[in-house]
């Protein structure tokens, strides 16, 4: 049976970048910590799950048209370019890229859509015709889950995978009410505001009552608390923004065909990557 694992590039970078215990120099003076540990979770994660297909994404630097929807979406998060380099993640995304096509693993950067969107459509594209692992801490991607796409989050030994029974235990929803549910609670890490008065609970509690955003303003008139209901009223727009913002619809350009990430296991030791790149 084919298995496609798609990693999220950035949010792995980030992870080991910061996890790490401390910092690490290479032989040619420059700091490696990100590299080491993303080198070595990819080759765990290999080991871990067995893809027959494997590719990374990372994001480009571009114009995000979710900025067009809200200004203030991601906001929040930190300005690298303002970052001393020992303190920067990015500083050292060359060396990974370099170290990506040492293993013959293919990448890419994004260039017209944020990632999310690109492992999105290949959840769609392919998931019907192979299971689809999406390695990520990033909670938009579990809109996607079904029986054949689930997601990782990774932590080595302690890692879940995180699939239809995972969403139902955490939120008390279908994953296909996921979508619906954050529209309504908002995403403090994107920095998008969900609807006034409303938190995990009473959301779940709406879409596992009536169903999709659409139709629950629809019904909005069945709500029994009466402060709920004036918050959806109040709040159609927020929704109808929030939909767009967080939706992700699995139709961006593909990068590679399946045919081209064709993953053969070609497990290479950490330090032996190491000693291979930079030069």
């Amino acid at each position: 049976m084919k298995r496609l694992l798609i990693i999220d590039g950035h949010n792995l970078l980030f992870q080991m970048f910061f996890g790490m215990p401390s910092r690490i120099i290479g032989n040619k003076g420059q700091a490696i910590q990100g590299v080491i540990g993303f080198v070595g979770a990819l080759n765990r994660l290999a080991d871990m799950y067995h893809p027959t297909h494997l590719c990374v994404m990372f994001d480009g630097e571009k114009h995000n048209p979710r900025k067009d929807v809200l200004e203030e979406y991601k906001a929040n998060r930190i300005d690298y370019s303002e970052v001393p380099e020992e303190e920067n993640p990015f500083s050292q995304l060359p060396l990974i890229y370099e170290a990506l096509d040492y293993m013959g693993v293919k990448h890419m950067e994004t260039t017209t859509c944020e990632t999310d969107d690109v492992i999105a459509a290949y959840a769609v594209k392919y998931g019907g015709e192979c299971d689809v692992l999406i390695s990520s801490f990033d909670s938009d991607y579990f809109q996607l889950i079904n029986e054949k796409v689930k997601v990782i989050r990774y932590r080595g030994k302690c890692s879940t995978l995180c699939d239809e029974r995972y969403i139902r235990e955490k939120y008390g929803i279908s994953p296909s009410l996921y979508l619906d549910y954050k529209c309504l609670v908002g995403d403090t890490s994107d920095n998008i505001p969900g609807i006034r008065g409303i938190g995990p609970k009473t959301a779940a509690k709406l879409v596992n009552t009536y169903g999709e955003i659409e139709s629950i303003v629809k019904r909005c008139e069945e709500i029994e608390s009466e402060k709920i209901k004036v918050a959806i009223k109040e709040g159609v727009d927020i929704l109808k923004r929030n939909m767009s913002l967080i939706s992700l619809r699995g139709d961006a350009e593909l990068p590679f065909t399946l045919d081209e990430i064709v993953f053969n296991n070609p497990y290479v030791r950490t330090m032996d990557v190491i000693r291979g790149i930079g030069h």
